[in-house]
């Protein structure tokens, strides 16, 4: 598996990813009817670096990484990432956090904070946990989860 430095001609292919998540609406505190243009625009936005996972030329998973805070927070990093529905259970998650954590660490950045893990992505959860992250915090019922109603979110950190 590759990862690199998503380009503008990665779009469709990101697209393909990150739009049926959004549209789950399970795991990402965002629109579920945001256009193609608006997702594509959040995920790859010139305030982020984006990445992609490829294998064999498919691009099966995404992530970002920009600063969490302006000014006095710059120095912690937060991310966002998104596999593909084909690819699930096949450890890209893990690589691309990985690979995240170690791009955070040439970049400078001293720590990384995910803002908003829904409690019941426990997948994800166990995974931040296994590569080092700690819940810092509780968000009581800060997530409208579209079946399972209000749910917690967690924030996780590591310093780096």
């Amino acid at each position: 598996m590759l990862i690199r430095r998503a380009e503008a001609v990665d779009a469709a292919g990101i697209a393909a990813i990150i739009l049926p998540t959004i549209r789950e609406g399970t795991t990402y505190a965002l629109d579920t009817n945001m256009s193609e243009a608006d997702a594509l625009a959040y995920w790859m936005g010139p305030d982020r670096e984006t990445f992609v996972a490829e294998e064999d030329g498919v691009i099966v998973g995404t992530y970002f990484i920009r600063p969490n805070q302006a000014g006095g927070g710059r120095h912690v990093c937060n991310c966002g990432y998104m596999t593909s529905a084909a690819a699930l259970g096949r450890g890209i998650a893990r690589r691309m956090c990985a690979h995240s954590l170690e791009h955070a660490r040439v970049r400078g950045y001293r720590a990384m904070q995910f803002n908003f893990v829904v409690s019941t992505n426990t997948r994800a959860v166990k995974l931040w946990q296994a590569l080092g992250f700690d819940i810092v915090g509780r968000l009581p019922l800060a997530f409208r989860h579209p079946t399972a109603g209000d749910v917690d979110a967690w924030v996780m950190y590591q310093q780096l």
